[in-house]
């Protein structure tokens, strides 16, 4: 991506939000978001549906999601806006459009912030078995909803600090699964590469695992832009918005990458151990303690990915309501900046999780991880699309752009190109047809709802008049 001259005032979106937060706060928020339940948790179960041939889905995700954020970081240092894709998809294709996007990824993210806090309280059972998971998980919402409530500085500092800790954690996990793999571990041999082939061979479950696998692997990515978000409520977004975006895919691509790699090399594809891989991993290397450690590190990772994207929900609910798409209370603010009501209710389904999962303990986190993988490649599409017709759009009005995306158009289409695939895979496999058959009823209801709307409004005021 190149970058040009920073936006002025006029382009930075106005609003009652802070521009307090800092571009090391945004970037580890990019990570933040990204580095939760997906990877410490769906990872083990996209290897145990694909085999070790689940790299190749992370490695297809992983390129889409570059040139996602690619084309978010162009459109966010042009016009920073807490509505981000959503106001984008607004400006490209009209109001429906982006109230939809806008209302996919905030329900998207509900469920997101409900399965965060649930899977850490199941980690944090299983090394310390004191308080079930129900109550570890209310315990969770209540904290992190007041941290949400706080200033937008105080949860920034938090959240960099929050991230910061699991990154730490994961560069000594791949040093540590790079040294078991050489043999450089006193006590413990070296696996070698015979999981990557045995026990079925790379692939064992076919084409039809790695498109299984591919949804998981599309929730651990999902996260990510809420770069483009949180660029509205920086002091630089222009910048800071292009650093995060170079900092946050290739960060995110070798902890992913790198982590899945070591994880399948050592565990084979049918061990129960996948079920809390990385503490599978040390547990195998005659370290238990360290098997402790790192499930700890797990749960800090889960509830700083919650902390990130209660923080992006309230952000995207507060700009549909302010662009008159959702009910006029969330776009308030306090005198902190806070949109309260807009943090209230994006964490509300997660205090509903807490009862399902007291009559219901242990089918809960299955359903959540399932239900809004295919939401975020809809997300992803909008994206790529928006940026196609919003950079024609600039290019044929002779527009400057403070940051633009290299290879236009090639890249935006090789990015629909490969979405489209991605999609075309889904539909061979039963389960994840169902889930984009799903999906896709979802935001046909969301699209519908979203054109009513403002016919409702308008025969509403007519009849007051």
């Amino acid at each position: 991506m190149t970058q040009q001259s920073a936006p002025t005032e006029a382009t930075v979106a106005k609003s009652g939000l802070g521009t307090s937060l800092k571009q090391r706060q945004l970037t580890m928020m990019g990570l933040g978001s990204a580095i939760g339940a997906g990877l410490f948790l769906g990872s083990g179960e996209g290897i145990m549906l694909a085999g070790p041939a689940v790299l190749v889905s992370y490695l297809v995700a992983g390129t889409l999601i570059i040139l996602v954020m690619w084309a978010l970081g162009e459109m966010a240092a042009a016009n920073p806006n807490s509505g981000a894709f959503s106001v984008y998809a607004e400006k490209a294709m009209g109001k429906v459009a982006g109230a939809t996007v806008g209302w996919l990824w905030w329900l998207q993210l509900v469920v997101v912030i409900a399965a965060e806090a649930l899977g850490a309280a199941q980690l944090l059972v299983t090394v310390w078995p004191v308080i079930p998971a129900w109550a570890l998980t209310l315990i969770f919402m209540v904290v992190f909803t007041a941290i949400n409530l706080s200033s937008v500085k105080n949860y920034g500092e938090f959240e960099f600090w929050f991230s910061l800790l699991k990154v730490a954690a994961i560069v000594l996990f791949l040093a540590f699964g790079a040294a078991l793999l050489l043999g450089f571990i006193p006590g413990a041999s070296s696996p070698g590469l015979g999981n990557l082939v045995n026990n079925g061979g790379f692939a064992p479950t076919g084409m039809a695992g790695i498109a299984s696998a591919l949804f998981i692997v599309a929730f651990a990515f999902g996260g990510t832009e809420i770069v483009a978000v949180a660029a509205a409520e920086t002091t630089n977004p222009s910048r800071s918005v292009a650093v995060a975006v170079r900092t946050v895919v290739w960060r995110i691509l070798v902890f992913y990458v790198g982590s899945i790699f070591i994880i399948a090399t050592v565990l084979p594809w049918t061990s129960e151990a996948l079920n809390s891989p990385f503490a599978g991993v040390l547990n195998y290397a005659g370290l238990p303690w360290a098997g402790t450690a790192i499930t700890l590190v797990a749960v800090a990772a889960l509830l700083s990915a919650l902390n990130a994207n209660l923080y992006g929900a309230s952000r995207m609910i507060y700009s549909l309501a302010d662009r008159g798409e959702a009910p006029r209370v969330f776009s308030g603010t306090n005198k902190h900046s806070v949109p309260v009501a807009a943090v209230v209710i994006s964490v509300a389904f997660g205090f509903v999780t807490v009862v399902w999962e007291f009559f219901y303990p242990d089918t809960v986190l299955r359903i959540l991880l399932n239900l809004v993988g295919s939401t975020c490649l809809v997300v992803w599409g909008s994206a790529l699309l928006s940026q196609f017709i919003l950079r024609r759009r600039a290019d044929k009005d002779g527009t400057p752009l403070p940051l633009r995306m290299r290879g236009f158009p090639v890249l935006t289409l090789a990015g629909l190109v490969l979405l489209l695939a991605i999609f075309v895979v889904g539909f061979s496999d039963a389960v994840s047809r169902n889930q984009l058959l799903s999906t896709f009823g979802l935001v046909a209801v969301i699209a519908l709802l979203s054109w009513l709307a403002p016919l409702y409004r308008k025969q509403r005021d007519a009849a007051r008049q």
